[in-house]
């Protein structure tokens, strides 16, 4: 072997072309990785949002839903409260009821036993009549008599006149009218309405007709009473309407006799005198009718 054969070096060894390939492709993968990462990220916030914004939606929802049901509670119990006055306002009234049936019947007895006794008077001054000799018996008797059938007239009539629930007399027409007028015991407001959805003050209250059927007799109007309307509808000639008012503890009664064409006739029968009326459970007497 030479000296130059000996101091000559091997070239060094290429580096191979795989090696360049696997670091790009490692490059790439590290970017998509870094991509999808980025992206996860992303899409968890708008999530972690969106998660925020729904549960606070809820928390509002939840609020409106609390608050909903505390109004239908309050409600629940306001509604309780009015049922409880009215059931007690309807034990009062049937308590009422029943003792003015009660009175009705003593009533109904008691002009039996009038009627019986005016009788008994006229058949004794009949026979007195037939006794007595004198003109001037016979004058005074005669005068007694006709005192006699004046008030066997007016019981005969007291006792034909229909009565109510209430043991209250029902006047048919005027002279019956008057009948109750002169009795003292109610105070009696005739009226007139000639005129469709015409008002009428009447006493302390307000009529207005809003029409009538002549044919079946019956009439509907409206009731104004302590600043209330109550409709009284088809109702027939001589049906009494009762209403209460704030001033009376007893109801006001309404009759019509007549019925016309657009035109109705009749009476208001209130109480002498205003009592104050009954509480029940915080309430007061408002106007109503039947």
């Amino acid at each position: 072997m030479t000296f130059e054969e000996r101091n000559q070096t091997p070239p060094e060894a290429a580096t191979p072309r795989w090696v360049g390939i696997v670091v790009v492709l490692i490059a790439i993968v590290a970017l998509v990785a870094l991509g999808i990462g980025w992206s996860a990220e992303r899409t968890a916030k708008d999530n972690e949002t969106a998660l925020a914004s729904q549960v606070q939606s809820a928390k509002q929802g939840q609020t409106v839903l609390e608050q909903r049901l505390q109004q239908s509670d309050e409600a629940n119990a306001q509604m309780q409260g009015e049922l409880n006055v009215i059931t007690d306002r309807l034990k009062l009234t049937q308590g009422e009821l029943a003792r003015a049936r009660t009175e009705a019947r003593k009533i109904t007895s008691d002009d039996k036993k009038q009627f019986a006794a005016v009788q008994q008077q006229e058949d004794q001054m009949n026979t007195q009549l037939a006794t007595k000799a004198s003109s001037d018996d016979l004058n005074k008797v005669s005068g007694d008599v006709n005192g006699v059938k004046t008030d066997l007239d007016a019981t005969k009539q007291n006792l034909q006149m229909a009565r109510d629930q209430f043991g209250n007399l029902i006047a048919r027409n005027h002279d019956e009218i008057e009948t109750l007028r002169r009795m003292g015991e109610r105070n009696i407001y005739e009226f007139t309405v000639d005129k469709k959805n015409e008002k009428k003050r009447v006493g302390d209250l307000t009529v207005e007709l809003r029409g009538t059927n002549t044919k079946k007799q019956l009439f509907t109007m409206y009731l104004f009473v302590d600043d209330k309307r109550f409709e009284k509808q088809n109702r027939s000639v001589d049906e009494p309407i009762y209403f209460y008012t704030r001033e009376y503890q007893v109801p006001l009664e309404m009759v019509v006799n007549q019925v016309g064409k657009n035109k109705v006739s009749g009476y208001i029968s209130v109480p002498k005198s205003a009592a104050p009326a009954q509480t029940a459970s915080g309430s007061t007497g408002t106007g109503s009718g039947q």
